[in-house]
This record gives C-alpha cells, structure tokens and sequence, in this order.
C-alpha cells in the first residue's frame, strides 16, 4: 500500500515538473520575442550588406560590412532589393543582411587641429 501511494506521488511530481517546464518554455519564448528587433526599411535609405565570405578569412579588423547600396524596393517577408551605387548593378538580399549606414557628422575647419609627427630637431 505504501509503494502504491509513492508511484502515484511520484507521478504527481512527473506532472508538475511537466507543467512547470512548459510555463518557463512560454515565459523564455515571450521575453525573445520581446527582445527581436524589427528591420523595417523605404526606398532610397542607404544600407550595408553583411559579407559572410569574411566568416572564413581571419582578421579582426576586417569589416564584415560591404559597400554602400541604396534600397529600390521592398519586398513581403523580408525581401530587400538594393542597388550599389557606383556600379549600378541591383539585386535581391533578404532584409536580415542588411544594416543601416549611419554617417559621421562632419567636422568644420575650426574643430579640427593639426598635429605634426615629425620629431623636433634642435637648434645651432
């Protein structure tokens, strides 16, 4: 009788780890969702495009950003067609490849000091 009451507690156990799994499962899948930043890019933006051939070449300085492409269109599901500009060539990428180009601000003359680097030599 007694081992009876343990199998049926231990199936209790079972069920409740299973349940309790699950809700961690939903809570784990809600805050990723939460987290996923949305790409949503218009025509004429300026984009960069992943280059994943740089995967395989070691280098740590090595952008793994390419060119400077202007979007033409876009596409349901993610579908981005970009064009380079110096070439003028388009094709189709999916939007996960791509980032927007941020410009640097520009410097006006007055913010900007020159420095020499050549050692100073010594006087006669």
């Amino acid at each position: 009788m007694q081992r009876k009451l343990q199998l049926q507690q231990l199936g209790e156990l079972r069920l409740e780890a299973y349940e309790n799994s699950n809700i961690y499962k939903e809570k784990v899948k809600c805050f990723h969702n939460n987290h996923i930043l949305r790409k949503e890019f218009k025509v004429g933006e300026q984009v960069l495009l992943f280059n994943s051939r740089f995967k395989l070449i070691v280098g740590k300085l090595r952008s793994r950003w390419d060119g400077l492409f202007v979007i033409t269109n876009v596409f349901t599901h993610g579908v981005v067609e970009i064009k380079k500009e110096v070439t003028n060539i388009t094709f189709k990428v999916n939007g996960h490849q791509l980032k927007e180009f941020q410009q640097s601000p520009k410097l006006e003359e007055k913010d900007v000091e020159d420095i020499s680097l050549e050692e100073p030599t010594l006087g006669p």
